[in-house]
């Protein structure tokens, strides 16, 4: 190819709008990166081409080249070299895309060789030469090198194992790192009162550099870039003179003043960094304060000036910085400290004034937050008398958090619902996160606020009940205004905090609270606001009410009922309610209004029954329940009538919940006769179902009782947990009811809305937890119910692979076919039928099946099974229950099928979830061993199976070696979480046959690029992996083996 037409493929590959042009140039260019013969060519490219796209193809090439391939140490020391000569003639003229790329390039080169070679750790002094030249271009590159240096070596990479990483980065970290930091505050300090274009570029690069200094992972912690929280910067202890040197912080304050957004924002995330230095670094006591004294310095001044925090991202590292106080800093050390007084104030005035201006500091406030909460947490341990001031700010913080949430309320809402705390829980979450803590301070004044607050509000809602025609603008706002007040008070109740205040006065002050949301609840369904409930702000309403009873329940329901009884002497003065039966009562009763009123609203549904749950499963409060008329009501008469979210289609998930709910209630009382006639109505529904004759059974109205029925019977079944109570439901179904599924599953295969549910059922049905599918002995009863799984798979399966591919093939195809084998894995491994008897007496269930399981499996391409994650791990759970207990079944099959099943296997071990690849190490253990015992050992070699077994090794000799191939690779070159698993069919397929092994280790010695010396290291590391390993595969000698490998791995592994 000539050079013109490489410039031109590259202007494509890089430019071209066309994704068929860009995708033919990619094809055509992928040899540079893919093939090592390409390297010099590169070299000629980055010599002779004009055009920047073909220096940045040729420069990106090598990195993939780089990283991928193990390169001779001779030609990744002259890239190296040609590298630095490039950058120094060339670099300043080039494009910044194809600096930054070669500069990536060569630390990735120098990282990777960093043990190889003492020369590769010469870049930071050859960067330093870059620094010393007279032009700004080259001092960018050198500023430019050290930063990709320092990110390259905190970044793990593909082509080097994490261990190996690790250790690059901290020989860099001790030897290079705090030289580097000097560099960057050098180049600060000469550049900072220069005012030209070219230097603010420069300040730019410095500031940059030493942000990445100190964001350094210094203990190995791999903390998460994208999040803004991060613990305690934990500095080495060399650099203890610089830290405590104050020019090094003031150089940052410095910067802060001076320079405009986005060098300012970074100032602020050095000083950062800086405030959250770990506090073992200091010498002593006294150098500690000082460091505080001039953060508390350069902070008030910022406070005072106002600086720079009209822009955003400024005045979120601001707050930040201010936030990082918390972390690192008792109250006892802010209060000891010269103008502690001025800052506090300051900081109270800068909170103030965040919370009127919440819009556009929301993101930033709850640092503020955060800040102000740890302080008052601190508050109780504050010795001596300097004032912390806390008793003059706190309250007046509290009360403009509470106004600023009214307030936003009347500004209006977001046009992106998602914004709106009311509707988002997450953000919700965050916004009261730290706020109860500061009510609680001044607890008094607090909740005197909060209710003086809700008074008016709540007086004229209640007067609206009684009006005919609502004003429904006026309510929404009404209405949201009193979502927040009651999400307030139940973030107040969740936390019980005491400070400062007894526990007796808390709880009548939580009466208090509590009561006034108790009196909203009175009016919530009563007049006009009972037609309301389509309102979305109504919703937003109700689903706070239940967060309050959530939080409510965890404090003073239930086991927690007996130390709260100051609390229920005031709420029985105030509302009657004098003890938490009567308050249980009062939750129901709101809970059953919910189910009963609200048909179209998912998130108001799920959130009762999620609470109704809690309470019917938690052990008192379920005992308690039991107690009141309105469960009873709910257990007798769970039907559509009572309850129409039950016959709303987008509410049919919920169905699952509320069973289960109810299945808890029934199975609590463990009484035959109760549980019968509370499954009356479903068994109206079973009844009414088989009675349908064939030629309607294909109708909507099928359609809908028969998949609400699945979903129901699905919620009652995980309820029982007991050999007793899965008795109960297995007799009420078994084998009246049975024969509804087959026929459900035959007539509905085409429409997953009913299969899927039906199937999901079934899944419940059989999995054996808690031991609940004990049969009796003489009982035939496991056995039964794995011919109704067979009937059922078989009726699926021999159907749905004979149905055409649809658009959304998971939805219509997959997705039933995972249920159906994780219906067959819980089955098989159960642990309830003897398996042995269908062959003895000829019954096919289990062979037919398994039939109808592997054609399932086999219709899907393995590409699809490994893209699809719920399909992936019951495709390979299966896999494992066969090859564990029907290793003969697997045997039996055809070579081409046996050797898909086994490759699959193989897919499985290289995946990245370690659960799957254990389950393919197991099967393949089983598989290996069943060969070592019965033909390495020869203990019984005719057994058809073996036969099998040694025609299909016969046809395909490269099977078993391969495997071990992949696993010595996953063990060597990877970091794997599941060693133990892995070295378990390890064991098994080297003592099949030795000769596999010796040929697979000098495949693995070759294939390492080292001296002679290195060559012995690792050949004795492979003869230490057999030592005392015996040709057996007992427990004993496998425990010995996986020690063994343990220290081969390390061994090997180490440089």
């Amino acid at each position: 190819m000539e050079l013109a037409q490489l410039e031109a493929l590259c202007e494509r590959l890089y430019n071209s709008q066309d994704s068929v042009e860009r995708a033919h140039a990619e094809n055509t260019l992928k040899c540079f990166s893919m093939n090592t013969e390409y390297i010099s060519q590169c070299q000629y490219i980055l010599d002779h081409a004009l055009t920047p796209y073909a220096l940045m193809l040729a420069s990106s090439s090598l990195l993939k080249q780089v990283t991928e391939h193990s390169l001779a140490l001779k030609l990744r020391l002259d890239i190296w070299t040609y590298l630095i000569n490039y950058l120094a003639t060339r670099g300043p003229e080039l494009q910044p895309f194809v600096t930054a790329s070669l500069i990536q390039l060569l630390c990735r080169v120098t990282k990777f060789g960093w043990f190889d070679d003492d020369r590769f750790r010469d870049l930071v002094t050859e960067s330093m030469n870059f620094l010393s030249q007279a032009t700004p271009g080259h001092y960018a590159i050198g500023l430019k090198i050290l930063s990709q240096l320092i990110s390259e070596m905190n970044q793990a990479n593909s082509g080097m194992p994490a261990t190996n990483h690790r250790r690059v980065a901290c020989s860099f970290r001790d030897q290079y790192l705090f030289q580097i930091f000097q560099i960057s505050l050098t180049s600060l300090g000469q550049l900072k009162n220069d005012g030209k274009m070219v230097v603010n570029q420069l300040q730019e690069l410095a500031l940059a550099l030493s942000l990445k200094c100190l964001s350094f992972d210094f203990v190995g912690t791999s903390v998460d870039e994208s999040s803004d929280e991060f613990g305690t910067v934990q500095i080495p202890s060399p650099w203890k003179p610089v830290l405590e040197d104050s020019s090094t912080l003031q150089i940052f304050f410095d910067y802060y003043a001076i320079t405009k957004p986005p060098l300012s924002k970074e100032a602020l995330e050095c000083l950062v960094r800086l405030a959250s230095v770990r506090r073992s670094l200091f010498t002593n006591d006294a150098a500690r304060s000082k460091f505080l004294a001039h953060l508390m310095t350069g902070t008030k001044v910022i406070l005072q000036t106002g600086q720079g925090l009209a822009d955003h991202d400024n005045y979120h590292e601001f707050c930040r910085l201010l936030g990082r106080f918390r972390v690192n800093y008792q109250l006892s050390e802010l209060v000891n400290m010269e103008g502690y007084s001025d800052w506090i104030r300051l900081v109270a005035e800068f909170t103030l004034k965040s919370l009127q201006s919440w819009q556009w500091a929301s993101n930033s406030v709850y640092y503020l937050l955060g800040l102000w909460s740890r302080l008052v947490s601190s508050v109780p341990y504050l010795k001596g008398d300097a004032p912390s001031l806390l008793d003059e700010f706190v309250p007046k913080i509290t009360e403009s958090f509470i106004t600023s949430r009214f307030n936003s309320v009347q500004a209006g809402l977001p046009d992106d619902l998602s914004e709106n705390p009311l509707d988002n829980a997450e953000l919700l979450q965050d916004q009261l996160d730290c706020f109860p803590c500061l009510c609680r301070f001044q607890y008094e004044s607090s909740s005197l606020f909060v209710m003086n607050i809700m008074e008016p509000v709540l007086q004229i809602y209640t007067e609206r009940a009684r009006l005919h025609v609502p004003d429904s603008s006026d309510l929404t706002v009404i209405e949201d205004k009193l979502a927040w007040i009651v999400h307030i008070i139940a973030a107040i109740l969740k936390i019980k905090q005491c400070t400062g205040c007894s526990v007796e006065s808390q709880e009548v002050l939580d009466a208090e609270l509590s009561a006034r949301v108790l009196q909203l609840i009175n009016v919530t369904d009563s007049g006009i606001h009972s037609q309301r409930y389509g309102e979305i702000s109504k919703q937003r309403l109700d689903r706070a009410i239940l967060t309050f009873f959530q939080h409510f329940r965890k404090s003073y329901v239930g086991d927690q009922a007996i130390h709260s009884s100051k609390l229920y002497a005031r709420l029985s003065e105030l509302l009657g309610l004098h003890d938490h039966l009567l308050l249980l009562n009062v939750i129901i009763g709101k809970i059953v209004t919910n189910l009963k009123c609200y048909t179209e609203s998912e998130e108001v549904i799920d959130h009762a029954l999620s609470l109704f749950l809690e309470l019917a499963s938690g052990y008192m409060t379920g005992k308690l329940l039991l107690k009141l008329d309105t469960v009873k009501f709910i257990v007798a008469n769970h039907t559509r009538e009572h309850f129409p979210f039950l016959e709303a289609k987008r509410c049919t998930r919920s169905r699952t919940t509320f069973y289960y709910t109810i299945g808890w209630l029934i199975f609590m009382e463990d009484s035959p006769v109760k549980f019968k006639s509370s499954m009356d109505p479903l068994q109206h529904v079973f009844l009414s179902l088989e009675s349908t004759p064939d030629a309607v059974f294909r109708t909507d109205a099928v359609r809908y009782a028969l998949v609400g029925l699945m979903r129901d019977l699905r919620g009652i079944a995980m309820a029982t947990n007991s050999r007793r109570t899965y008795g109960f439901l297995f007799d009420w179904l078994y084998p009246a009811h049975m024969p509804l599924l087959l026929k459900g599953i035959s007539h509905w295969t085409d429409t997953p809305e009913v299969t899927t549910p039906l199937l999901k059922f079934m899944a419940e049905f059989v999995l054996n937890k808690a031991q609940r599918l004990t049969f009796d002995s003489s009982s035939p009863n496991g056995i039964l119910l794995f011919r109704e799984v067979s009937k059922l798979i078989v009726a699926y399966g021999s159907r749905v692979l004979s149905l055409p591919n649809a658009a959304d093939i998971y939805t219509y195809k997959y997705k039933g076919i995972w249920i159906c084998l994780t219906i067959l894995s819980r089955a098989l491994s159960g642990n309830y039928v003897n398996f042995g008897v269908f062959e003895l007496y000829g019954d096919r269930a289990l062979s037919d099946a398994l039939d109808a399981a592997l054609k399932m499996t086999l219709s899907i391409p393995m590409s699809d099974i490994l893209a699809y994650r719920k399909l992936t791990r019951a495709y390979f759970a299966f896999l494992e229950v066969l090859f564990n207990s029907h290793i003969t079944f697997v045997l039996n099959l055809d070579t081409n099928t046996f050797m898909h099943m086994v490759g699959s296997l193989e897919s499985g071990l290289k995946g990245l979830d370690t659960s799957i690849s254990s389950q393919c190490a197991s099967a393949v253990d089983n598989l290996a061993a069943f060969y070592f015992n019965n033909i390495t050992m020869g203990e019984a070699p005719n057994l058809p199976a073996s036969v099998n077994l040694a025609r299909h090794i016969a046809e395909c000799p490269n099977l078993f070696p391969e495997i071990l191939k992949t696993l010595f690779e996953i063990i060597l070159f990877e970091d794997c979480g599941n060693q133990w698993s892995l070295s378990r069919p390890m064991l098994s397929l080297i003592l099949i046959n030795e000769q596999i092994f010796s040929d697979l280790k000098a495949q693995i010695l070759s294939s390492q690029p080292m001296d002679q010396h290195q060559h012995q290291r690792l050949s004795s590391c492979f003869d230490k992996l057999m030592a005392d390993v015996a040709l057996s595969i007992d427990s004993k000698n496998r425990d010995k083996f996986t020690q063994n490998l343990t220290i081969f791995r390390h061994e090997f592994r180490a440089k």
